[in-house]
């Protein structure tokens, strides 16, 4: 017969038994999860390899499929006999010519003598300095032409620079953009608007904020161009041929300064451009802009040159765009813009010695100009000069009869920025009589 002392054992053995059961099943439920942490840290780990193996094969396939594509690019661009180009002796700067070449005579298809230079950039990289100068040559700017004769067979002596292609080539264009810059041209790259239409098609079109209303149509190009104010537009490469032509409206309102104007705006596209070519992106895009350049582009530079190159200004921040300044004059009733060197002297300077242009504000200054002449309206169109390269503030009025101009300014910086732009090498530091003014230009006798 059980004692209760019996009976206590029992329950005493009983309860031993069911604790050693929780403690196993909390182990193996310990065990159970560490073995599930390791299978998903395994499963991710060869997610991992499978996703960098694929990585590294899409890489390889990517720069396989680029390498063909860039030999095919380095043997198959076209010159169309241009002629040969000089590579820059080492440590010196690049010279590169760039054109954008209108249709021609519409008339006579495939007639490329008689295209003129719609646009004309020079690339300048110094790989000393490592800095990218862009200048703009205004398509109005005067040159002189030996042995160049109208449509009438009449003697023409000067000429706008856009027509030199027209007059004799790209031999003559060369050597006009030679003498108004000072420096070698090491290679040209013909635009025309087919080109620059599927190098922009190419890279994924561009983003641009309208700032003003245009509309503007010419039946004879088929150009049609219409923008409004405000907008903000991705353009492919058709609309943006059309934002970068555009000057003038149906109405004849437009950029007060013309082709300046016009040039400015394309300026803005470019910057546009450089920025989303420095995109890592733009790797996925590179096999269709490499076809483009090689369908639509002519130079004498070879493929590899061009990679070579242009690998070197688009990484470059220190992209600095510029424009030839001058005066306008008529000659043959047509409107001319005169290159003069000491309006331009940073920018010839700098593409000598590869320095950056310095960036001068000039929409700040309130500069008076004051005619010490006989000549009617000389301060007037003194102004208009002024306004022309930034001046934004310039009062006019009369003075006394002077034979000498002057520059009367307190800041020297403002004073050698003043004789730069103006040409006037007389100055003075005295400018007590006119408090309300950073600088009082009298123009005397000898400026003319």
């Amino acid at each position: 017969m059980a004692t209760h002392k019996d009976d206590k054992k029992s329950d005493n053995v009983a309860k031993k038994k069911r604790l050693n059961a929780s403690v196993i099943s909390k182990a193996e439920r310990v065990q159970m999860e560490k073995r599930k942490e390791a299978r998903r840290k395994a499963k991710k780990k060869a997610q991992r390899k499978r996703a960098v193996a694929s990585f590294v094969i899409l890489i390889f396939l990517l720069i396989a499929f680029t390498a063909i594509y860039a030999l095919s690019f380095i043997f198959g661009l076209k010159t169309d006999n241009l002629g040969g180009g000089k590579a820059p002796a080492k440590n010196e700067s690049l010279n590169i010519l760039v054109v954008g070449m209108d249709i021609g005579d519409i008339d006579q298809e495939g007639n490329t003598g008689l295209r003129r230079t719609d646009t004309m950039m020079v690339f300048n990289y110094n790989p000393i300095t490592d800095v990218v100068n862009i200048v703009s040559i205004p398509r109005d700017t005067l040159i002189e032409v030996e042995d160049a004769y109208d449509s009438e067979g009449n003697y023409i002596p000067y000429w706008k620079i856009n027509a030199a292609y027209a007059l004799g080539g790209e031999d003559e264009l060369v050597m006009q953009v030679k003498k108004l810059l000072e420096i070698d041209v090491n290679y040209i790259v013909e635009i025309d608007y087919k080109a620059f239409r599927s190098i922009i098609d190419a890279i994924g079109g561009i983003e641009m904020y309208i700032d003003r209303n245009m509309d503007y149509d010419d039946d004879a190009q088929n150009l049609h161009i219409h923008f409004k104010e405000g907008e903000t537009v991705l353009l492919d490469g058709e609309k943006s041929e059309e934002f970068i032509r555009w000057r003038k409206n149906n109405d004849g309102s437009g950029f007060v300064d013309g082709d300046l104007g016009r040039i400015s705006n394309q300026q803005r596209f470019m910057q546009a451009v450089f920025k989303k070519m420095m995109n890592p992106l733009i790797l996925l895009d590179l096999p269709d802009i490499m076809n483009a350049v090689k369908s639509n582009v002519v130079t004498n530079m070879s493929g590899s040159q061009i990679i070579n190159y242009a690998l070197k200004i688009v990484k470059n921040s220190g992209i600095s765009m510029h424009t030839l300044q001058g005066y306008d004059e008529k000659i043959y009733g047509q409107s001319f813009l005169v290159v003069e060197k000491s309006y331009n002297t940073d920018i010839l300077d700098a593409l000598k010695s590869g320095a950056s242009v310095s960036s001068v504000d000039r929409t700040g200054y309130n500069i008076l100009v004051l005619n010490g002449t006989n000549t009617n309206g000389l301060a007037g169109n003194f102004r208009s000069d002024l306004q022309k390269i930034g001046y934004v503030n310039v009062t006019i009025d009369n003075a006394e009869s002077t034979d000498k101009s002057i520059i009367m300014c307190k800041d020297s910086k403002l004073r050698d920025i003043l004789k730069s732009d103006t040409g006037i090498g007389k100055t003075s530091k005295d400018i007590s009589n006119y408090p309300e003014y950073d600088a009082v230009i009298i123009l005397g006798e000898d400026y003319n």
